[in-house]
């Protein structure tokens, strides 16, 4: 969102919200104002992600992944798959578009053929010891970085099919790992609220340790990396979300709002200036890193929002 201007223009301007209400809203990003409001009756949405193209984003669930078509006004899926047990806690798509992967309760993460027209199919399983909560794909497209409740991260190598573990801290879940878009730093938050950092090289990538964040006091739910791997975003359940310089890991802002309560999930602009967040309290806000300020608010959830996803980029 590279300034008002393009935040209010272009159909791929996109902000869409999820939560415990059993809605998605989809938002005018630069007037706070809801466009559609689509149902995901059966759960609570636990992940979503817009698709490469901008026309669909994926909502995943407990036993469920949905596609919803941004471009029309159907408040209902395009495509739902109903196939997996449990919680999906996590959903991402290749960079092309033809792939998307998976992760849940079920202790597996999944990669889905999704060019065979309406439907998805299942083509690679990972199995783990413990219930899956968070997957990143490397900008390279070769591996798969898999975050489970025991403290391990697989990293999976997909033309391999060979995986190698990573235990940053015993007894404490993987809660989020984000890869940045040079595919240079690698980031995972914990249940216990630390946040570690390795630098990666090679091929497949090979993580180097290289930072320990103390980041928050409590439970910390994500971590994303700005578009232009300046800043490092954690959120967590002690009300705020924290941005922090990738040159010094000095924390750059904290972002927090007297009722936000836990802030479960958080998407740059691509200009890597604004960030949403989306809280307990049911409001999704917009924030000037810049500044440190709130810009606007989003009301219209019911309940928690747990998921967001943002599209700002010219196609």
């Amino acid at each position: 969102m590279s300034g008002e201007g393009s935040a209010a223009g272009g159909s791929h301007v996109v902000l869409v919200t999820g939560g415990y209400d059993h809605t998605i809203k989809l938002w005018q990003a630069h007037s706070g104002v809801c466009l559609r409001t689509m149902q995901h009756p059966d759960s609570q949405i636990n992940g979503l992600e817009i698709r490469p193209d901008g026309q669909m984003v994926a909502a995943c669930g407990y036993q469920h992944i949905r596609m919803y078509d941004l471009a029309s006004t159907n408040p209902d899926p395009v495509i739902t798959y109903e196939g997996v047990s449990k919680n999906v806690s996590r959903v991402g798509f290749s960079e092309d578009g033809k792939w998307m992967y998976t992760g849940g309760e079920d202790c597996t993460a999944k990669i889905w053929d999704i060019r065979i027209g309406r439907q998805f199919q299942c083509q690679r399983i990972f199995e783990v010891p413990a219930p899956v909560n968070a997957v990143a794909m490397h900008p390279d497209q070769t591996q798969l970085m898999v975050g489970d409740q025991s403290g391990i991260i697989h990293m999976w190598d997909l033309r391999t099919d060979q995986n190698e573990q990573l235990i940053p801290e015993a007894e404490a879940s993987i809660q989020d790992i984000a890869i940045d878009a040079e595919g240079r730093l690698m980031a995972a938050v914990n249940n216990k609220g630390s946040c570690y950092v390795w630098t990666l090289g090679g091929a497949p990538a090979r993580p180097v340790p290289h930072h320990h964040l103390a980041a928050h006091r409590k439970y910390a739910l994500r971590c994303r990396f700005s578009p232009d791997s300046t800043m490092l975003v954690t959120s967590s359940g002690d009300w705020s979300a924290r941005a922090w310089r990738t040159s010094d890991w000095g924390l750059h802002r904290e972002l927090r709002h007297d009722t936000q309560r836990w802030v479960w999930d958080c998407a740059f602009s691509i200009d890597s200036r604004y960030l949403f967040t989306g809280s307990s309290d049911s409001y999704a806000r917009l924030w000037d890193l810049e500044k440190g300020t709130l810009e606007r608010e989003y009301c219209g959830h019911q309940k928690p929002i747990t998921a967001l996803a943002f599209r700002d980029q010219a196609l």
